[in-house]
């Protein structure tokens, strides 16, 4: 119970400015039904006493949802926590399901935390597949740096206490505590990346995932590092689309998302929807031409190299033959 009030306490005071979490304070926890969450529920509750709340999400993908979501409803009654049982808007349904039910999921808790912090049960087991699985895709930094101990969602602090626990750990605390759990049929099924790295950490011993989260952590800081000097440069020099920004001679990774960020703000300002380009798109082949002098289109966006620095403008229309 102390080393996880003692986790709450650290992530609460990176997510606010190394404030204290106040007496008084309520947090709400997602609560699935899984060993891990169920595990911060108890664990939850036992430190910080009448100070929490629990919520579930019913997705509405399996027959046996509704189930899982009373069960987590009673042993909260059982515990004196108060639970709310949510429901998606609409049926997910399309291609990218898993993508668009944790974006149902996340919008749903957020609206229902309200101004109280979130915390989900991600763990270092969690944060291990994350950064193999991102690793293999060839991710750069933002992606290295893994799930994150915190982050803001419009006004709601989503906080991830246990990324320095096991997942075995979790599964004893519920078990010790004699609290049901569930176990997601999906977890199982070797057609997610996620489970087949799952299965490479659990047959390769010298794969530890408590030091790969940590080395998570460090990628993290390293990110936030960049990410402030980038905010730095485009406060400095970014003055809209048409005039010049210099940036070229500052290091890759700064450009790559000065650029970015550059192509996103002349897209917004012109009204440009297509082609598509977002915070993710590959600009490598951009940055190439740029540093060998040549102007180059990405993303309905005209970038040409002048010596006072880089332009960005809407690209002509393109002809027709």
């Amino acid at each position: 119970m102390a080393r996880f009030a003692g986790d709450v306490s650290r992530v609460v005071a990176c997510a606010f400015d190394s404030a204290a979490m106040a007496e008084d304070a309520t947090l709400a926890l997602a609560v699935s039904g899984g060993a891990d969450s169920m595990a911060m529920l108890v664990l939850a509750a036992a430190a910080f006493p009448g100070r929490v709340a629990a919520a579930t999400f019913d997705h509405r993908l399996r027959s046996a949802s509704a189930d899982e979501a009373a069960m987590v409803a009673e042993i909260c009654a059982t515990l004196k926590v108060p639970h709310a049982t949510l429901t998606p808007d609409r049926s997910i349904t399309g291609s990218s399901i898993q993508m668009r039910a944790r974006e149902a999921r996340y919008a749903a808790l957020s609206e229902w935390a309200g101004d109280r912090p979130l915390l989900t049960a991600h763990h270092a087991d969690d944060q291990a597949e994350t950064l193999l699985m991102r690793l293999n895709r060839g991710s750069g930094l933002a992606g290295l740096a893994g799930v994150r101990a915190w982050r803001w969602s419009g006004r709601v602090a989503i906080l991830r206490p246990l990324l320095a626990w096991r997942r075995a750990e979790l599964r004893a605390v519920a078990e010790a505590a004699d609290v049901r759990f569930v176990d997601d049929p999906s977890n199982d099924d070797p057609r997610h990346d996620r489970t087949r790295f799952r299965a490479l950490l659990a047959t390769t011993p010298e794969l530890d995932p408590v030091r790969l989260a940590a080395s998570a952590a460090w990628l993290t800081e390293a990110e936030e590092v960049i990410a402030r000097q980038a905010e730095l440069l485009w406060s400095e020099r970014w003055s809209g689309p048409g005039r010049a920004v210099d940036i070229a001679n500052e290091p890759r990774e700064l450009r790559r998302r000065l650029v970015r960020r550059a192509i996103i703000e002349t897209r917004h300002a012109r009204t440009i929807v297509l082609p598509a380009f977002n915070e993710s798109s590959n600009v490598e082949p951009l940055l190439d031409a740029l540093e060998a002098g040549r102007a180059a289109v990405q993303g309905g966006v005209k970038v040409t190299p002048t010596r006072d620095g880089w332009t960005f403008a809407a690209a002509p229309p393109r002809r027709s033959h």
